[in-house]
């Protein structure tokens, strides 16, 4: 099951700084688990806050440092290049420990797309490959119908999109096993809802 997605900065924007990261999407997946203490909804949301800050924060240091391992740096997109733009993108795998953020271990998953990364936070025994195949589908989808790449892209405005791709793409968390059958349906579904 994927416990989150995230969409955020990973480089400086021009409203940004450089150390600082912006979180322009987030979906938890799940119930919120307690840890036995009484939090008010607003702790609860603050502390939920936090968590997803530390996973963008180390997924930016691990675009940073497989940028800079490459050589490549953070360039601006160009519209109609989201394609090229994805097959460039950097990707990589960590593992959080027992309970740093999450009640159990779990996987993060990341793709680095220009100043964007997008973000699966998975439990460990899930299948990485198909894990990775949904993460560059909904990211494909997000870059390509969303426009997300392009100047003045709103994403904060877009998140109703976003909440659509990832009821069609992960209902509920949960990862699918996609024929080639049903991934085109699945994507002139998606298609049809975006260009409404």
């Amino acid at each position: 099951m994927v416990l989150c997605f995230l969409i955020h900065t990973v480089c400086p924007v021009s409203a940004l700084s450089a150390g600082e990261i912006r979180i322009l999407y987030a979906r938890v997946f799940g119930p919120e688990t307690g840890d036995g203490r009484d939090y008010t909804p607003e702790q609860r949301r603050l502390i939920q806050k936090e968590k997803l800050h530390v996973v963008a924060r180390q997924v930016r240091s691990a675009v940073a440092l497989s940028r800079e391992a490459s050589g490549s740096l953070c360039t601006e997109a160009v519209l109609g290049e989201e394609a090229v733009a994805l097959g460039e993108a950097d990707r990589g795998v960590f593992s959080l420990g027992d309970a740093e953020l999450f009640p159990d271990r779990s996987v993060v998953l990341w793709l680095g797309v220009q100043s964007l990364a997008f973000t699966l936070v998975c439990r460990p025994h899930e299948n990485l490959l198909l894990a990775e195949g949904a993460l560059r589908n909904i990211a494909r989808h997000c870059l390509e119908e969303l426009r997300l790449l392009g100047p003045g892209a709103e994403v904060l405005l877009k998140s109703d999109r976003v909440d659509a791709l990832l009821h069609r793409l992960l209902p509920h968390g949960q990862l699918l096993f996609l024929n080639h059958r049903f991934a085109f349906s699945l994507d002139k579904e998606i298609a049809s809802y975006v260009s409404k």
